[in-house]
């Protein structure tokens, strides 16, 4: 099992210092770690900044979030196959929602062999405070990464006075009472910290953990395998019954009549099916907000 670790943060926020530095904690440990980066641009400059002997995969032209998961997936899969290493670390681009980022991350081909440990949101105390001056969508972004965080830097608080500094922990609190809030500068964080993340996916299909700092927090995975076949009806009949906090759900499912369990994903309600040429393992991942709750289709005996 490779533990992951989901980066998330503006552009400028201090995304990339933090990752710099949780390298060198990381190596100074005895670990090796893997980096997949993603940014939009043609020219990933801050991967100048990863060492040559550390595994790198760049994310570019693209956003992880959307048209990029499938490279992602590719990606993921040749660092399993290809490289040795003990921690994934994978930093999105600013523009990356928290939930799509780690939709991304989430595939059941190698959903048992990585322990996601958790998304760590880098928030720019100053611009936290300017916050009002940014666009709508700009402002719900930025609010969505901190509210989906499982830990929080509250960064450059040395830029700030004690009571503008009392004044970010209090807001950011009332958006993710969850998360463990950090007051950091230069995006340094203790490796303790983020060893401290439980993972938010388990190898067992039936159970579910949410991740916690002392407390439980509320993004969690459940990875589900399936014992028999349904019809498409029967599968789409569940789903429409699955509350809005089921946010994303892909992988494959046995349909009747069909040689293979086909592809499926399912987001923001709408769902999508794709046959699928090769024999894969029948299971899915759910991503969401308390899935213990939610009663799998055909397995009422659990």
């Amino acid at each position: 099992m490779k533990d992951v670790y989901l980066f998330s943060g503006f552009l400028g926020s201090g995304k990339t210092s933090m990752l710099t530095d949780v390298i060198r904690q990381l190596k100074e440990k005895g670990l090796k770690p893997a980096v997949i980066m993603n940014e939009f641009g043609q020219l990933n400059f801050d991967s100048q900044s990863v060492e040559e002997d550390i595994p790198l995969k760049e994310m570019l032209e693209g956003c992880i979030c959307c048209s990029g998961s499938e490279k992602t997936e590719a990606q993921i899969q040749t660092l399993l196959a290809n490289e040795q290493f003990d921690v994934l670390l994978i930093e999105t681009t600013g523009a990356a929602h928290p939930v799509e980022a780690l939709d991304a991350v989430y595939s059941p081909l190698f959903a048992e062999q990585l322990n996601i440990k958790g998304i760590v949101t880098v928030a720019d105390s100053k611009l936290w405070l300017d916050r009002d001056k940014l666009s709508p969508q700009v402002k719900s972004l930025f609010l969505e990464q901190i509210r989906h965080a499982h830990l929080l830097l509250a960064n450059k608080i040395d830029l700030l006075t004690e009571s503008e500094q009392a004044k970010v922990v209090f807001e950011i609190q009332n958006v993710n009472s969850n998360a463990f809030i950090l007051q950091t500068t230069n995006g340094r964080v203790p490796l303790h910290l983020l060893e401290k993340l439980h993972s938010t996916v388990t190898n067992n299909k039936n159970d579910i953990h949410s991740a916690k700092i002392g407390v439980h927090l509320h993004l969690t995975s459940r990875l589900v395998e399936f014992q028999k076949s349904f019809t498409q009806d029967q599968f789409e009949e569940w789903i429409r019954t699955l509350p809005s906090t089921v946010y994303r759900m892909k992988g494959y499912v046995p349909i009747e009549g069909m040689k293979n369990p086909m592809l499926f994903q399912y987001a923001y309600g709408l769902v999508q099916w794709l046959p699928e040429y090769i024999r894969m393992q029948p299971k899915i991942v759910m991503i969401g907000e308390n899935l213990d709750q939610i009663q799998i289709f055909g397995q009422d005996s659990q």
